[in-house]
């Protein structure tokens, strides 16, 4: 079992640098320090302190592969890697740091104008600006050329009219990228999407519920609401009409980030469910030396061990700037659901005390089963392997 124990914690991967290590080294004893002590009082109070993310920011921790002319790092997806697996191993309810991170600060990276750059980055990077991205609406899911927020033009504003739904940082975003349609009557529809940037204080949007969800407790999800906001023709984000092709060119990233997430939970799963079943006796001698558990460990480490040789490769890849979207896909159903039956098996093998709040594998229990809905279901997954695959 010592391979597996190791894997979990151990950074030397063949895309590390020492750079990298030293990297992760005072992460981890920033985390240590500034959020492992207060993530159960996180959970309770159902939100991330804005000092939390200042202190990120503060740190390095926060947009590190943003350019050093915008207040970043210049480094590369390796540091992401890095933040992303440290904060899932604090809890899943952090996720909304890695949104931020390399979900939505890489739309403005990559098709912003100078000017959008100069304004937004910074911030973002510095933890005073939390950004949020909305696609999902009440009526629209996976299916994103459906969305029907509309953004009018009327002079030198957009109209924006419509509501979007389970946003991830929706209470505490100050920039929010909103999917809409700059052209409803577009055929295919798809072609009538267009992403905007809309402030915190833009006239006619406001905040909906606080949504109340099954996990991941700490991370704000909300509803948004956009009400004749008038929005700024310099905040288009690109062209217009151009909208889904964007998302589509960064959904890659998106996916391999949940992957990544998934991953690092199961790990961690694995890593406390251990420990327990060495430490708690039945019939006279540890769980661990009963063959059925010594079985069910086994076969969670093995496939905890293939998904990390799956996902290392992937994250080669796509530092490398390779086209792995089928990969990605296959790669985000599979260590998603991986991870969903891990966390059951967990708490199985912890019995009664598994169901108990006090013990972190209820946490993980509730906050996985997510991962196989956001960022494109996992039957869309199947979808887009099946069409790559010329079905």
């Amino acid at each position: 079992m010592g391979t597996t124990t190791l894997t979990s914690r151990n950074p030397a991967r063949a895309y590390f640098s020492e750079e990298h290590l030293m990297f992760r080294d005072s992460l981890r004893k920033f985390l240590e320090k500034e959020a492992a002590p207060y993530f159960d009082q996180w959970e309770q109070d159902r939100i991330i302190p804005r000092e939390f993310w200042k202190k990120m920011g503060d740190n390095g921790f926060l947009c590190p592969w943003v350019d050093e002319a915008y207040g970043g790092l210049g480094v590369d997806f390796g540091f992401s890697v890095i933040i992303n697996e440290e904060l899932e191993r604090i809890g899943s309810g952090l996720v909304g740091i890695g949104l931020h991170n390399d979900i939505v600060t890489p739309y403005i990276v990559s098709y912003g104008t100078e000017e959008q750059k100069a304004k937004y980055l910074p911030p973002c990077v510095a933890g005073d600006v939390i950004t949020a991205i909305a696609m999902t609406e009440p009526g629209a899911g996976s299916d994103l050329a459906g969305i029907r927020t509309t953004a009018i033009r009327d002079g030198d504003y957009y109209i924006l009219n419509g509501q979007k739904t389970f946003i991830t940082n929706g209470i505490q975003s100050d920039l929010i990228l909103v999917a809409c349609k700059t052209d409803p009557k577009a055929n295919p529809p798809h072609k009538g999407v267009s992403l905007l940037l809309v402030e915190r204080n833009t006239p006619g949007f406001s905040r909906g519920r606080k949504l109340d969800k099954v996990g991941l407790h700490s991370q704000d999800t909300a509803e948004l609401i956009f009400e004749d906001a008038r929005v700024p023709v310099a905040n288009l984000l690109g062209e217009e009409g151009k909208g889904f092709i964007y998302l589509m060119e960064k959904l890659q990233q998106e996916r391999l980030v949940v992957a990544i997430c998934a991953q690092t939970a199961a790990e961690e799963m694995l890593r406390m469910t251990l420990q327990y079943v060495k430490e708690r006796e039945a019939f006279g001698k540890p769980l661990s030396k009963l063959q059925h558990i010594q079985f069910t460990i086994a076969e969670m480490a093995t496939e905890i061990e293939v998904g990390r040789t799956f996902v290392d490769d992937l994250i080669v890849n796509h530092m490398q700037g390779k086209d792995v979207v089928t990969q990605v896909s296959m790669a985000k159903w599979w260590t998603t659901e991986m991870a969903r039956r891990v966390a059951n098996q967990c708490m199985q093998l912890h019995g009664g005390y598994g169901y108990m709040e006090e013990y972190p594998i209820a946490r993980r229990y509730r906050d996985i089963p997510v991962a196989a809905i956001y960022a494109g279901t996992n039957e869309i997954m199947k979808v887009i392997i099946a069409k790559n695959l010329g079905m």
